[in-house]
């Protein structure tokens, strides 16, 4: 009986992937459970990494300190160190403000993409919904 003793290689956009949803998990279930220190840490960590593994480590720099985007970027930043300290409402809400100015232009692509996901396509493209995701 052989065993298949190959070592399998996992591209680094994969493991950030995984970093990412992990991140994502624990800032979720940190604000579930009463805006917990230690599981924002954990997700404000884990998603920057991720993200840093997804796009690699120069264009992540690279995203983060345009001219352009430095309030945005000072706002998330700021928001996961005030997170760090131990101040996570605060730290939240400085995310959340960072977070819609850095990636407020992939929004228009998202709400695009989940306009052609049967369901909720339909759902989006009611006409109150529609009229508030077209301006």
């Amino acid at each position: 009986m052989e065993f298949n003793t190959s070592v399998v290689c996992v591209c680094p956009a994969e493991i950030g992937m995984g970093l990412t949803g992990f991140g994502v998990f624990f800032l979720f279930f940190g604000m579930i459970l009463f805006f917990d220190k230690a599981l924002l840490a954990i997700g404000n960590i884990l998603f920057v990494a991720g993200l840093a593994f997804v796009i690699g480590l120069e264009r992540t720099f690279r995203f983060f300190f345009q001219k352009h985007k430095m309030k945005a970027t000072s706002f998330f930043l700021g928001g996961v160190f005030v997170v760090l300290i131990g101040w996570p409402i605060i730290g939240v809400v400085l995310e959340i403000y960072g977070f819609f100015l850095l990636f407020r232009g992939f929004f228009p692509v998202v709400v695009g993409f989940i306009r052609r996901i049967p369901v909720l396509g339909s759902i989006l493209n009611l006409p109150f919904i529609s009229a508030v995701s077209m301006t």
